[in-house]
């Protein structure tokens, strides 16, 4: 995409303003319109690639002296400009042609703006803004995002989307970030640096031929590739004035509306939710603290009831007129809490968000989205609920923790939900710089099954002497004998099959099946398995969590292997005994050594029980061992 690019003094203030469509600059500056009083307003060029543009924006710093330039001292200015752009961004080679880099006079460009089409175009830069609210888009998604509305003026969005941002609605910017300075790269230490992704944070080191902007090396952003080509010369939409004015059907923010939430008491939750849910909403409550959106843990023990305590957590956020976002890493996850909020908030406005989801572009005061979607967002929520971001794919994903980051307002607040939060969580909550809340129990208030250690050869080792271990067999006998449904983990998808033959040679009478990520049929096997059809089932971590089945005992084989860490460890445990009629369950984890993160944890399960037994939370009181 190639912009038109001006200076124009108001008072003794300077300032460089790109623009998509220069004839509303023009009307805007130049016929009081902006309310502000022109003393010089100078075109530098009709046409220049957006990401040049874009970065000279950026490194703009307005001088006095500049007042008494001539149109020769401009055209200097500018032109070193561009050499220091393309030294420092690689393009040297790469430029295909010259930009017509020239000045003219504002009074050049013809107005081509009746009151009437003005009037229309001002309706429509309100339209644009306002379902631009929280979002950030590339040009090609905010024309979808327009695509059901009333047509758009002379000019087309474009020109809406300018008066948008003259209006301060609208933020208008290349998708990636213009090359570092020279000051920027001493500083650190690099003599060129990839520019970065503005939607997602990632570096963006791919470059092809580009018509649109006219380079032979255009830079795009892979990372974020199955949204949209994010590309130097790319348009990125972003909201801007947040809380100005209100969305349709949302109240402004800070206007308390009448409370509807009748409290904690509606929401049925069990002594060790309620306290939790209390602590969030105190810390939700607190004034700002002026220094970004607040952050808060919830650490609560798998099958603890984490989506019921969020419950009241977004009723408080509606109640006073906010916007509510719910993230969770997968797919499935998405389909599931979606019904579950929907009954919790019937009369809501629910946008569920996924790849392929029909709802791309609904306008909600609770969005239920995958992690990936986030990356449309831009300061839209004052509550971000991120479900799970210890899970895969947001965990050690920087694109996702940058996606979350900026979807969320300056001044609301992240509630993180998880059983096994990452270390540096952990570290920051026992320094105290998180503000969190522990739920050591489940619902039905027994104690969590603590894992058993078993010494066993590796998987590897018995399927390649095709025998099971004598000490195994006996505790998966006793499972199947006291009628559990059986876990069986282990670490590779490609020792499943033939470990399942081994498993069948051993239990003959007992239906056994296996599944990982690659089978097409995992859904329908896991339904099996939920219904008793299937007995045993051997898998890998693709079951380690978000997969409740009644009566479950645990076995993890080759526990001491490095892709099962701790949090993978607790997560896999976690499937024993959360129903009702069988709140024990049992957990072995096998293996031919013990280890840190084995150690660490039975260490964190037999924790969170102690815990739960000194708050008085455990009914009936735990057996003696």
């Amino acid at each position: 995409m190639q912009v038109g690019l001006y200076v124009c003094r108001a008072g003794e203030a300077w300032s460089m303003v790109m623009s998509l469509d220069l004839q509303v600059d023009v009307v805007w500056w130049l016929e009081g319109l902006s309310g502000r009083n022109v003393q010089q307003c100078l075109v530098l060029s009709m046409q220049l690639p957006l990401s040049q543009a874009s970065w000279l924006v950026d490194q703009f710093e307005p001088a006095r002296s500049m007042n008494h330039w001539q149109m020769e001292a401009w055209q200097s200015y500018l032109n070193k400009k561009l050499d220091l752009y393309e030294q420092l961004s690689g393009e040297t080679e790469a430029t295909i042609g010259t930009a017509a880099v020239h000045a003219v006079r504002v009074g050049g460009i013809p107005k081509s703006y009746p009151a009437e089409h003005w009037a229309q175009l001002e309706q429509c830069a309100a339209l644009l803004a306002e379902r631009m609210s929280g979002r950030q888009l590339l040009a090609a998604e905010a024309e979808a995002l327009l695509a059901a509305e009333p047509p758009m003026p002379p000019g087309g969005w474009r020109a809406a989307a300018q008066l948008a941002r003259l209006h301060g609605r609208l933020q208008l910017t290349a998708a990636l970030e213009g090359p570092a300075t020279r000051r920027r790269l001493a500083w650190h230490g690099r003599a060129r640096s990839a520019p970065r992704c503005h939607r997602c944070g990632s570096e963006a080191r791919q470059r092809v031929p580009c018509a649109a902007c006219g380079l032979a090396a255009c830079a795009y952003c892979e990372a974020c590739l199955a949204l949209g080509r994010s590309r130097a010369c790319a348009l990125l939409l972003r909201s801007a004035a947040q809380g100005a004015v209100p969305a349709r059907g949302e109240a402004s923010r800070g206007t308390a509306l009448a409370p509807t939430g009748g409290g904690l008491a509606r929401w049925g939750l069990s002594a060790a939710q309620s306290a939790a849910a209390a602590a969030a909403l105190a810390f939700l409550t607190r004034p700002p603290a002026g220094d970004g959106p607040g952050r808060f843990l919830l650490w609560a023990v798998t099958g603890a009831g984490k989506t019921e305590m969020i419950f009241p957590l977004i009723q408080h956020t509606l109640d006073q007129g906010g916007r509510a976002l719910v993230a969770t890493p997968r797919r499935d996850v998405v389909l599931e809490l979606a019904p579950r909020l929907a009954k919790a908030f019937p009369d809501t406005s629910l946008a569920t968000l996924y790849g392929g989801s029909s709802e791309r572009w609904k306008d909600a005061l609770l969005t239920l989205a995958t992690t990936h979607q986030l990356m449309r967002f831009y300061q839209g929520f004052d509550l971000v609920i991120i479900d799970e971001l210890d899970a895969f794919p947001y965990h050690n994903d920087p694109m996702l923790a940058h996606a979350a980051a900026s979807c969320c307002k300056p001044d609301g607040n992240f509630i993180y939900l998880s059983a096994t939060p990452p270390a540096r969580l952990q570290r920051e909550v026992a320094l105290g710089k998180l503000a969190h809340a522990k739920v050591p129990v489940r619902f039905h208030r027994h104690p969590l099954p603590v894992p058993k250690l078993i010494s066993m050869p590796t998987v590897a080792q018995c399927i390649q002497r095709k025998q099971l271990p004598a000490a195994i067999v006996r505790s998966i006998r006793a499972s199947l004998q006291r009628n559990a449904q059986v876990f069986v983990f282990v670490t590779r998808i490609a020792q499943i099959e033939t470990f399942v033959h081994l498993m069948r040679r051993n239990f003959p009478n007992i239906s056994i099946e296996g599944t990982s990520s690659q089978d097409t049929e995992r859904a329908a096997k896991v339904i099996a398995f939920r219904e008793r059809s299937i007995r045993l089932l051997v898998t890998t971590t693709i079951l380690e969590r978000g997969v409740t089945i009644p009566r479950s005992d645990v076995f993890i084989l080759d526990a001491d292997n490095g892709l099962f860490d701790e949090a993978s460890l607790v997560q896999m445990a976690g499937r024993a005994g959360r129903s009702l009629d069988d709140p024990a369950g049992r957990v072995v984890f096998a293996a031919s050594r013990r280890t840190r993160s084995q150690v660490k944890a039975v260490s964190q399960i037999r924790k969170m029980n102690a815990i739960a037994r000194r708050k008085g939370y455990l009914h009936p009181p735990v057996p003696r061992s």
